[in-house]
């Protein structure tokens, strides 16, 4: 079995879910940009995601092997969310906006860390883009390329969120014009149709 090809499905499938700017984003790229408790933001919301994903794998997999037709019902419906989440990217990309940064944020690691915990845990999207639509398309590579789909998603976000959070002295002044939101969008709309074709018409 080629390890390869279910860890970058694995990794394209998670980072087209996690870069679209969000709350979460939002939050991470300010902490960056203020230079406040960077690594405890990371860490909250990259291992938040690994613990969400691994088990929306495991979840989902279980099911499956006892009841095969979910899995259909599955792929189809994870196919249309996806093609959802690719038209509203679309749609952002046609009226893109600038990204502002409140600079009214918490001082004290307590509070920092307190809200990246709930950003990621009190958001229902994460738990539909994590354990359900993840775990979905991780089941359709197989019993053997699944835990290996799943890793490259964890991957994911542990390039993404150290990325945005220590990047974001340099990103702030490239997405606080709407044009680099536009490409964003677009380059994220691309992949989940790539994704949500490869569900529903894969083998």
């Amino acid at each position: 079995m080629s390890v390869i090809a279910p860890l970058l499905a694995g990794l394209g499938a998670g980072l087209s879910l996690i870069v679209a700017i969000g709350a979460q984003n939002a939050f991470v790229l300010r902490q960056g940009i203020r230079r406040e408790h960077i690594l405890g933001v990371v860490m909250v919301c990259a291992f938040s995601d690994a613990v969400l994903i691994f088990a929306g794998v495991a979840g989902v997999g279980v099911l499956v092997s006892t009841a095969p037709w979910v899995l259909v019902v599955a792929r189809w419906a994870g196919a249309g969310f996806l093609m959802v989440y690719a038209g509203l990217a679309l749609r952002r990309a046609l009226r893109p906006a600038a990204l502002t940064i409140n600079d009214a944020s918490p001082a004290s690691r307590g509070s920092v860390l307190g809200t990246a915990v709930a950003l990621t845990w009190l958001n229902p999207h994460v738990y539909l883009d994590t354990m359900v639509l993840l775990g979905t398309i991780a089941s359709a590579q197989g019993e053997d390329a699944r835990w290996i789909f799943g890793t490259g998603a964890v991957l994911g976000s542990m390039i993404w969120f150290p990325l945005l959070g220590y990047g974001a002295r340099m990103l702030a002044r490239f997405f606080a014009r709407p044009s680099s939101w536009r490409v964003l969008d677009c380059l994220v709309a691309a992949i989940m149709l790539m994704v949500a074709a490869g569900l529903a018409f894969g083998s």
